[in-house]
């Protein structure tokens, strides 16, 4: 096992805790979620969306937070330890696959810069559809990902004495804004019309299986379980934190921030529009929040405040996301080159702006890699399963999770848990390829475009993982 000195832990546990909530909550829990939710049922969702919480991110947490805090290591290197040195490459390719999304994901955090500059200004009253056609995809683009990239280097660069300052100070800030929105949405009259929607449950569609499809991919793309994030976090943590409990705690604070989004997105759009209730929130993910909520905002009292208030709250969102996928990638650059993250950082710094540009600069480019990476993100957590299931679930269970030091064990449940998300991974990958059956094989979000996509990079990673693990000497 791989020692760390003290200035390398988090300083305390609520250290830990703000940053790892950090890492989990993002744009996808304040833009994505309410889309979701609002095109899926509703009450019916929520259901479906509470019972996964268990059945995947749950486990899948406590598993990465288990692997990280035993081993020290990140994605790659633990994979090796784990299972041995031709299991390394699926570690790889999960830090991999983190990085793909951080490539386009820096454009989305130049997004919200803009607007939040817009809405301090002034600019957006009338004009966010204006400002986003003026924005997305263009040169301006390009430059508030840059922004991005260097904010994000600029912590990490720190290590997690750097993480843990920024966190400490945005996170509460983040929570305490998505509250203050989410009550005033709540005041606003005709909102319980919207709370209606969210939690009357349509008992009917939970024998839809797209809900529960959709419930377990929200899962997963809300709290990050089975992205490497947690596991690469937990290598900071001190020696006798409370794996499960943490686990736990992090998956239901982050959900609770996505409930919050979603009553302070509904609400409004119930109490402001309710005629167009279905187009506003069918908009995508772009469309509601920067076209739909700028005009919803504008139509309560004080609404300009409230605007900036949302838009400094998702900046702050994208920022610790961004930088969490930062340090990712960060960790296995030092331990499969042994190049210490100061001397690495502009050439990291470099290598993900250039390759995120194509998704800065062109539409298709950007919906591709969203589609092909989010969807590969559900591989990932696969992989920490199989992991699990090939070394052995109880005998994981005994040595890295129900240990002496833990004040709350999981005990069996976790073992048949985990059993569990082998059987989603695989029936939400299907449905995808189901879904997909109609597209052409090599378009957009073709089966063939994504599976040479994953199949290239698995390839690559293999070929290259053991003499790059075998120079770094780990």
């Amino acid at each position: 096992m791989a020692s760390a000195t003290a200035s390398t832990f988090f300083s305390s546990r609520w250290g830990l805790m703000v940053a790892m909530l950090g890492m989990a909550v993002g744009t996808g829990n304040i833009w994505r979620f309410p889309r979701i939710v609002a095109t899926q049922g509703g009450g019916s969702f929520l259901i479906a969306w509470v019972v996964f919480l268990f059945l995947w991110s749950i486990p899948l947490i406590i598993t990465e937070f288990a692997l990280g805090k035993a081993l020290r290591k990140g994605p790659a290197a633990a994979f090796r330890e784990l299972l041995g040195e031709r299991f390394a490459w699926m570690g790889m390719w999960i830090a991999f696959v983190v990085a793909g999304i951080g490539f386009y994901y820096a454009s989305v955090m130049g997004w919200t810069l803009r607007y939040l500059f817009a809405a301090l200004t002034g600019q957006l009253s009338g004009r966010s559809e204006e400002i986003w056609n003026e924005l997305a995809f263009s040169p301006l683009a390009v430059g508030l990902q840059a922004v991005a990239v260097l904010m994000a280097a600029w912590v990490v660069v720190y290590g997690v004495s750097g993480i843990e300052r920024l966190t400490k100070v945005l996170m509460p800030i983040l929570v305490a804004l998505v509250v203050v929105l989410a009550v005033r949405a709540v005041t606003l009259p005709g909102a319980e019309r919207g709370l209606a929607f969210l939690f009357t449950p349509q008992w009917g569609e939970l024998a839809n299986a797209r809900v529960w499809l959709e419930a377990l991919s929200q899962n997963a793309f809300d709290t990050g379980a089975g992205w490497g994030l947690v596991l690469t976090y937990a290598i900071y943590s001190r020696a006798h934190e409370d794996t499960n409990l943490n686990g736990v705690l992090l998956a239901v604070g982050n959900n609770a921030i996505s409930l919050l989004a979603g009553i302070l997105v509904l609400c409004t759009v119930f109490a402001r529009r309710p005629d167009a209730a279905s187009e506003v929130v069918g908009a995508g993910n772009e469309g509601l929040t920067f076209v739909w909520v700028p005009r919803l905002f504008e139509e309560i009292p004080g609404g300009a405040f409230f605007m900036v208030l949302f838009f400094l709250a998702l900046v702050f969102a994208a920022w610790t996301s961004f930088v969490a996928v930062f340090e990712v990638g960060t960790r296995a650059v030092e331990e499969v080159s042994g190049v210490s993250r100061k001397r690495a950082m502009p050439y990291l710094v470099a290598f993900v702006f250039l390759a995120g540009l194509p998704s800065a600069l062109w539409e298709p480019v950007f919906r591709n890699q969203d589609f092909v990476w989010s969807v590969a993100l559900l591989v990932a957590g696969l992989f920490f399963a199989v992991a699990v299931l090939r070394f052995g679930v109880r005998r994981f269970r005994e040595e890295m999770i129900d240990t002496p030091d833990q004040n709350f064990h999981v005990g069996r449940p976790w073992e048949w848990a985990i059993v569990l998300v082998v059987i989603q991974a695989v029936a939400l990958i299907a449905w995808w390829f189901w879904q997909q059956r109609g597209v052409g094989l090599w378009t957009r979000e073709g089966i063939g475009n994504m599976l040479l996509q994953w199949g290239g990079s698995m390839t690559a990673l293999a070929l290259v993982s053991r003499a790059l693990l075998r120079r770094a000497r780990m």
